[in-house]
């Protein structure tokens, strides 16, 4: 992992308060209601799931409440610490498992673990070696097990800059380019397409890749305040989730989701 954790841990409150802002909420919402399209045909049962980059359980706390166990990948202690507290006031403990290492370099109980599911959010645009991120990732999936993958959308750059900036310069600059900047966690991050990540994944074996948008409009409407409302939260909520998987729109939206299964051997 190139980045330090310290980054990470540092930026721990504007992080869980992005989490608790509409568009955080948006993210997690949208996810978790893609996964379960795929979920109820897993074993039928209380499923085991490994969450790599996991951070402080976003999405490991809403499926431990389906029941699930969730193994939390990070190397982020701070990350790690919060996720044991939501874990503690949601009452999840006997289902949440902490473990702070390095996704690149599991450890060996975990790198075999035969998990029915694996969570790959947020991680590959931290990454150099994209293809051996997800090999690694893929490895502890059972044969026919459901992987996740969720990244910035780089398609969405240029749209993003000239609604949100307004300025078509740097929009014409984005096209270009496959580097952009976080501002959160002040760190360099390399933009991926569904596309390309759908190509690899098809290299590594995968098969029945499904391809979803997060955030087709959201972060496109420039009243953020707007957003607060209750009552427009819920109709943009039902609007994002009705094109999470409906072209053209999630091949704009700010986030891409695949999901794939690990072909049997």
């Amino acid at each position: 992992m190139p980045e330090a954790p310290e980054k990470f841990d540092t930026a721990m409150t504007t992080w869980q308060e992005w989490q608790d802002a509409p568009w955080g909420r948006l993210r997690y919402a949208i996810a978790e209601v893609n996964l379960a399209r795929h979920l109820d045909g897993l074993n039928g049962g209380p499923l085991r799931i490994l969450d790599l980059a996991g951070g402080d359980g976003g999405d490991a706390m809403r499926l431990a409440a389906r029941g699930h166990h969730v193994t939390i990948v990070d190397y982020a202690p701070a990350m790690l610490s919060a996720a044991t507290e939501r874990a503690t006031a949601g009452g999840l403990t006997e289902l949440i498992t902490c473990v702070q290492a390095d996704v690149a370099a599991l450890p060996a109980d975990l790198a075999t673990g035969q998990f029915d599911v694996v969570l790959c959010h947020n991680l590959l645009q931290y990454v150099g070696d994209v293809a051996g991120t997800l090999a690694t990732a893929l490895a502890p999936l059972k044969d026919g097990g459901l992987f996740s993958v969720m990244a910035i959308n780089r398609h969405s750059a240029a749209l993003n800059i000239t609604v949100r900036q307004m300025d078509p310069a740097a929009a014409l600059a984005a096209l270009d380019t496959d580097q952009a900047r976080t501002q959160m966690f002040n760190s360099a991050l390399t933009l991926h397409t569904a596309e390309e990540i759908i190509s690899v994944l098809h290299g590594l074996g995968c098969q029945d890749v499904q391809h979803y948008g997060i955030r087709s409009f959201c972060d496109y409407i420039t009243d953020d305040a707007r957003k607060y409302d209750p009552a427009f939260y819920a109709d943009l909520e039902q609007l994002e989730l009705a094109t999470t998987a409906r072209p053209p729109y999630m091949h704009t939206a700010r986030l891409f989701q695949l999901t794939a299964r690990k072909r049997s051997s």
